[in-house]
């Protein structure tokens, strides 16, 4: 079965933990993803070490100012991409570089246009390259070593499948007593689980926080997402052909990619507090939040906007796309949908936000 796969691959990974870029084995690292895709999957692959490429053609040492690591970044960008190009070259490849950022999937027609542009990359057997522009962003430098840009492009990518390379054998949890215990397989994020997140390596930026982060958006959005060590010999070709290594972070339901969008990519607008019968119609019985079960509206949207589908006692437990502005909202709010037109002037839409168009977060 041909399979969308996502690889990440981290900076400590490229490195081996020295100060310059491992082209041994980012060599080896293309030769996997290569069989990957003779095989007929398609894949992308996210990848930090702009930064590090940068550091050491400019013969910097750490630590370096935010300004440094972005001037930094501008330099062993382009350098980065030149050896991979060059890597996949030798195999008869193409590659097309993307930069992507949280702004292209929170906008749905920036979303949109994004994944068309991997789709055709796809279809003309060209592997894109992720990485976000380092030079005018900060969020991949201080918070994460691109974790959270790959759950994005598996989003946007509507990836089967996410394999995180990193430096560690998977996840370990650290209980009271005891050595450390390997994980294989993931279900729920606990707070045991939280507890044991540590810090980063000494090249990385992102470290087990930002791996379970990236594993809470995965779940949720019904993307398996695997934690392995990348230097563990065929590792890609071994993950994407099923076979059990590192941690498996299992998701928590199937999504089509519409939903998968709204469970995660775009920002939250305003609020709609509803009672407990309309939170067990839309959570138990799949249905959409209608104008009778309003309780309260909060924040200041329009039509079309995403917003959050909160309870009485302040929890959210859906995101939808709104059909009404928040002034209509608080019109009809608690009223029967056949009062819509006598209430707004015009007729509308019986539901305020529709179960196409709606996402339960429990």
């Amino acid at each position: 079965m041909r399979k969308t796969v996502v690889v990440k691959v981290g900076t400590s990974t490229l490195t081996g933990g020295k100060e310059w870029l491992d082209t041994d084995y980012m060599s080896e690292l293309v030769r996997q993803i290569c069989q990957l895709m003779d095989e007929g999957h398609r894949v992308a692959l996210v990848t930090s070490g702009a930064i590090r490429s940068g550091m050491a053609a400019l013969g910097l040492k750490p630590p370096l100012s935010l300004a440094e690591k972005q001037a930094a970044a501008a330099v062993g960008q382009s350098l980065l991409m030149h050896t991979y190009r060059e890597l996949f070259a030798h195999r008869g490849r193409q590659v097309g570089q993307i930069l992507l950022t949280r702004a292209d999937v929170e906008d749905r027609e920036r979303f949109r246009n994004a994944r068309q542009t991997f789709q055709q990359l796809f279809r003309w057997s060209v592997l894109p390259i992720v990485n976000e522009n380092d030079t005018v962003a900060t969020e991949e430098i201080r918070f994460g070593d691109n974790d959270l840009l790959a759950v994005l492009t598996a989003l946007v990518t509507d990836a089967d499948l996410l394999i995180l390379l990193s430096d560690v054998d998977g996840f370990f949890v650290k209980p009271q007593k005891g050595n450390p215990l390997l994980l294989r397989e993931v279900r729920e994020l606990t707070e045991l689980i939280w507890r044991s997140a540590g810090k980063a390596g000494q090249q990385g930026t992102g470290g087990m926080v930002s791996k379970l982060q990236a594993a809470e958006v995965a779940m949720n959005c019904g993307i398996p997402m695997v934690l392995v060590n990348g230097r563990t010999p065929d590792v890609v070709v071994r993950v994407a052909h099923g076979e059990s290594l590192g941690t498996r972070f299992l998701p928590r339901r199937a999504l089509p990619a519409r939903k998968r969008w709204l469970a995660f990519a775009p920002r939250i607008h305003g609020q709609i507090v509803v009672n407990e019968g309309a939170k067990h119609h839309i959570v138990a019985k799949g249905g959409s939040l209608l104008p009778a079960g309003i309780v309260q509206v909060q924040g200041d949207f329009r039509a079309g906007d995403v917003v959050a589908l909160v309870d009485e006692q302040g929890n959210l437990f859906a995101k939808g796309i709104v059909n009404y502005d928040a002034h209509e909202t608080r019109l009809i709010a608690g009223h029967h949908s056949s009062h819509i037109a006598q209430l707004l002037g015009t007729n509308g839409k019986p539901e305020v936000v529709h179960r196409d168009n709606l996402v339960v977060l429990l």
